[in-house]
């Protein structure tokens, strides 16, 4: 990604317009995370740092952030030395991948004193650093190891810049200069200009390149390039087959016309458009990590629980035969010789063929015949058990796949703590009491309205379909759900009017895109009335049965919009 020093020189200028402002709020919805809500006179905005390897940037941003429900240590100490803290100054050091945002606070004694929050850009060692006022480091997102020889970063230490190499610096060397010091043009590639000019990227210098073959000339390529960071230059965002690709201050000509180009009105929306969405799906899947390892690992025990009883009731489908032997055996009392191995009789239940019946030789006939019975009466007990505990299992991986597929596509950590609030009330992670004493969050359902005026419902979990399905729901409502496959509860709210085939469509294709099944085409989609849909006593979340339903086989849509 080109989030390189130039790209930072660009969004240091945007920045400055918070200059004066206070600091009002400040969170960490993630370890990797900082917002801060800064205001003055004629301003609010809040300004997001990210310290995650990959996507880490700093700049204004109107996304709401979800918030844990507790503080974690290094925000609450932000908040101990920045809240109500003056902004007086947001520098780079030359092109360096580095913001300085320069506060002014009271400290406990009520005298005045100028903290720095650091942010370092510096690929898998980005960090987020908090200097006092005698240059002193207060704490860090992340801290340095002391038994490696590497830069200092430990409360108490002086902060230190990282070393850097001397490069050209494009704001104050002009491009003639720059080229002339580079050398030959014909021997010039990208290599040479990262390794020669401070705050370019790999894109930037492709750019160069791919210019100065345009124009003949490296130091009129330069020129433009340079121009282009110096002034407003273009906030511009590349996609390559719908998706985001990268971005620049500089517009880019050097890729081919599978490149859509989008610009932005400021560099911060252009990274809030780039990240967004990526930023939303990492941090539920952080947030979903611990469950999503604890329903695969119950999951897994669960298939192995499976497997062994389905050997062991397997066993049990010569229990007939236990019954027959000993009936066998007590009707030829009088014939068995004590201390046989084995006895041969007559099967008067299969047309009088000889069976030979194995005997414990340590047992009378009586016992060997009693022992027969006993081993039927056991076996079939065992049956009866294993053939309830099999049913269960497989109900409980039912579940499992359920919820994996809520978390697939929960859509904030709001969801998440739903899903976690369900495997608590179901008894496979343990609630705390902070949440105990909390009442469970409203209901969020996805709601659609289809062409004919009739509201549609999605369950986004399994609380959300029991609710939707068992409540809210009317017995004349139509109720979809994939068949055989994990997925929400969707109802059409028609209250037993007729329905047409077009929203009978659209309630299936939306049953199908909010499933397991979302991926893929002519997906069986199974409808009925609520009135046939019932939900056992004591079944999982979300599990029902139903009857005299139908199957429309749909495609989802993966564009349709609640």
């Amino acid at each position: 990604m080109a989030f390189d020093g130039g790209f930072l020189h660009k969004i240091v200028l945007e920045l400055n317009k918070a200059v004066d402002s206070r600091v009002d709020k400040v969170y960490q919805p993630s370890k990797d995370e900082l917002v801060f809500l800064l205001r003055k006179k004629g301003f609010a905005q809040r300004v997001l740092i990210t310290a995650r390897p990959g996507s880490a940037r700093i700049c204004f941003t109107d996304e709401k952030y979800e918030n844990p429900m507790s503080p974690p240590m290094f925000c609450m100490l932000i908040r101990k030395h920045l809240s109500a803290a003056k902004l007086i100054s947001v520098t780079q050091p030359k092109l360096e991948r580095i913001a300085v945002l320069t506060f002014t606070s009271a400290n406990e004694m009520g005298d005045v004193v100028e903290i720095k929050l650091i942010a370092e850009f510096l690929g898998n060692k980005t960090n987020i650093i908090l200097v006092g006022p005698e240059g002193r480091i207060i704490d860090s997102l992340r801290r340095s190891d002391p038994e490696k020889n590497e830069r200092m970063i430990l409360p108490g230490a002086i902060y230190q810049f990282p070393e850097r190499n001397e490069k050209l610096d494009p704001l104050t060397v002009d491009a003639h200069t720059v080229a002339d010091c580079i050398g030959a043009e014909k021997d010039c590639n990208e290599r040479i200009l990262l390794d020669n000019i401070d705050g370019f990227s790999p894109l930037i210098c492709r750019e160069v390149i791919f210019r100065a073959e345009k124009l003949g000339s490296l130091a009129a390529s330069l020129e433009t390039v340079i121009n282009e960071l110096k002034e407003n230059g273009t906030p511009l965002l590349l996609y390559k087959d719908g998706e985001p690709f990268d971005f620049s201050y500089a517009d880019i000509t050097h890729y081919s016309d599978e490149f859509e180009k989008k610009t932005f009105p400021d560099y911060s929306a252009l990274l809030n458009a780039f990240y967004s969405e990526r930023e939303n799906t990492a941090r539920i899947k952080h947030a979903a990590a611990d469950i999503i390892k604890l329903v695969n690992n119950l999951k897994n025990r669960t298939e192995k629980k499976l497997s062994l009883r389905l050997c062991d009731l397997k066993k049990c489908e010569n229990r007939e035969k236990l019954r027959i032997y000993g009936e066998l055996l007590k009707a030829n009392l009088y014939r068995i010789k004590p201390g046989s191995a084995y006895f041969e009789a007559e099967n008067y239940y299969d047309n009088m063929y000889i069976v030979k019946i194995p005997l414990d030789q340590a047992l009378s006939p009586q016992k060997n015949a009693a022992k027969y019975f006993k081993d039927y009466k056991k076996t079939y007990t065992a049956e009866q058990k294993l053939t309830a505990l099999t049913e269960k299992d497989r109900e409980e991986l039912v579940y499992f796949d359920s919820v994996l597929d809520s978390i697939l596509r929960s859509e904030s950590i709001s969801d998440i703590e739903e899903i976690r609030e369900e495997l608590a009330d179901a008894g496979y992670i343990k609630k705390s009491a902070q949440k105990r004493s909390k009442k469970s969050p409203p209901m969020k359902f996805k709601e659609y309205t289809s062409d004919e005026g009739y509201k549609i419902f999605v369950g986004r979990n399994n609380r959300e379909n029991d609710y939707l399905t068992t409540e809210l729901a009317g017995k004349n409502d139509l109720w979809f759900h994939t068949k055989n496959i994990p997925g929400s509860h969707v109802i059409v709210f028609s209250g037993g009017a007729d329905v047409s085939d077009i929203t009978i469509i659209k309630a299936a294709a939306l049953a199908a895109q909010n499933s397991k099944a979302a991926g893929s085409s002519n997906v069986p989609v199974d409808y009925t009335q609520i009135k046939y849909v019932k939900k056992p006593s004591g079944s999982k979340p979300g599990m029902v049965i139903y009857k005299t339903n139908k199957t429309v086989y749909v495609t989802p849509d993966k564009k349709e919009k609640n």
